[in-house]
């Protein structure tokens, strides 16, 4: 690994982070650090901190998962169209269908 002592601050934060987004921005992070020259500016990785796990971030993320959930070999939209036909063969309305 071409990990350099500049970026000693920089692996220890990404040592104590897995799971979910955390886990997957680590791998990222440590695969570009070992293919880089270049070391990671701490200022610079602390700024990328606050962007990657910002509420905006993970609102985008949520919605990211909520458009592309599956389950088995249906997604999101079909679930919503099953949905829509049942609450339709029901005659009732939306809401109604939801608190049944």
């Amino acid at each position: 690994m071409r990990l350099f002592l500049k970026n000693n601050r920089v692996i220890a934060i990404l040592a104590h982070l897995r799971g979910g987004v955390a886990g997957i921005y680590t791998q990222k992070k440590l695969n570009e650090l070992d293919k880089e020259i270049e070391t990671q500016d701490w200022d610079d990785f602390v700024k990328e901190i606050k962007i990657i796990f910002s509420k905006k971030m993970k609102t985008v993320n949520t919605k990211w998962r909520i458009e592309f959930f599956e389950q088995g070999k249906w997604n999101t939209a079909d679930f919503m169209i099953e949905f829509n036909v049942l609450a339709i063969k029901a005659n009732t309305d939306e809401l109604h269908a939801i608190f049944l």
